[in-house]
């Protein structure tokens, strides 16, 4: 029994060995540019701790701007048109509310409109009565004038003319003050037509931007209240990985540093993007954040943006909550290690249309 408990000691001793050879052989040889037939994962792994000095590491996970579509005023769906996963176009009508309750308004609206006209035209015709009865009145206290200071009228007959000619100038401003409420009548039932015709138009939810809907929150029936979502945009023309930096290294990121991206579910590629945003303040580490060290208790929030002409390109193949590892250079001026050079994927294929 010692025996045998003693061989197959050796043998494990020896077979560990033969793995540690095997493992330095290989490194040795990616380290020197040996063409082995390895899968880029592994490669990527044997070379994962000679990562340059001037190089930070962090993980982090893509995300993309979020837009949310939501309702103006509260009100019924009546149409919600694209499923999560479409794409929309910016512009695009998206949803519905129903606007029976706004037409009635407007109809309402319209009528006072011409109600309020109306009543203008009649006050113009009083207004220019008035201005006849003032002309008349002052121009028979004229005569009247003349004729007392030639001693051919009685002085009560004058008082008398003066009183009429006062008041048909009183008579001639109230009728100007009534076309002038009139017209402030007017003005307001064009306003509440105007605000009732744009509701109706924010009752028709169009796509702020271009994107992919994310949520569909709302279906068609519901009653939402004002500022309910119905639709959660991802633009994904505004997408960026965030990470966090410890301070040792945050202070020594500048915005439009160069950054490399590799994903955990693609490790044989490598995307290129720049530093966009550093937080100005450190906050303790986030529980999901894995850090290489325990020490690091606070750190600086910060993005990579990967460039919009390259995410046009690689479009279908966007996918947001990919985690992966972020690789910043902290000297512009150093070469990236040959590892961490620039490798895309193909070209998606177009997708042909499906027959009707």
């Amino acid at each position: 029994m010692p025996i045998f408990q003693h061989r197959r000691t050796w043998i494990i001793g020896l077979i560990a060995v033969a793995v540690v050879s095997l493992a330095i052989m290989l490194r040795f040889g990616v380290e020197h540019g040996a063409d082995f037939a390895l899968p880029e994962p592994l490669k990527r792994y044997l070379l994962s701790d000679r990562v340059p000095e001037f190089v930070a590491v962090s993980n982090g996970r893509l995300e993309a701007t979020e837009v949310d579509v939501a309702v103006k005023f509260s009100g019924r769906l009546t149409e919600v048109s694209p499923q999560e996963g479409d794409k929309v176009e910016a512009g695009v009508e998206v949803a519905r509310l129903d606007t029976a309750s706004l037409e009635a308004q407007l109809r309402q609206a319209r009528a006072e409109l011409k109600r309020a006209q109306r009543d203008r035209e009649y006050t113009l015709a009083i207004v220019s009565q008035h201005e006849s009865e003032r002309e008349y009145a002052d121009r028979e206290l004229q005569r009247l004038l003349e004729l007392k200071q030639r001693n051919y009228t009685a002085e009560d007959q004058v008082d008398q003319s003066r009183t009429r000619a006062r008041s048909a100038l009183a008579a001639l401003r109230a009728s100007r003050i009534k076309v002038a409420e009139t017209e402030a009548a007017i003005e307001a039932a064009q306003a509440q037509i105007d605000r009732i015709a744009t509701d109706m138009e924010e009752s028709v939810l169009k796509a702020p931007r271009r994107g992919r809907v994310l949520y569909r929150l709302a279906e068609p029936g519901e009653v939402l209240a004002a500022g309910g979502k119905v639709l959660t945009l991802l633009d994904l023309s505004d997408v960026f990985m965030v990470f966090f930096l410890p301070e040792t290294v945050a202070g020594r990121v500048g915005i439009g540093n160069a950054v490399r991206i590799v994903f955990d579910a693609a490790p044989e590629y490598v995307i290129p993007a720049r530093i966009s945003f550093v937080a100005s303040q450190a906050q303790f580490t986030p529980k999901q954040v894995e850090t290489r060290s325990e020490r690091e208790r606070l750190v600086f929030r910060a993005k990579a943006q990967i460039d919009t002409a390259l995410l046009d390109r690689y479009e279908p193949l966007v996918k947001t909550g990919l985690p992966g590892t972020a690789y910043i250079t902290l000297d512009p001026k150093a070469a990236w290690p040959e590892w961490l050079d620039v490798r895309l994927p193909p070209w998606p294929e177009p997708q042909a249309n499906s027959p009707d």
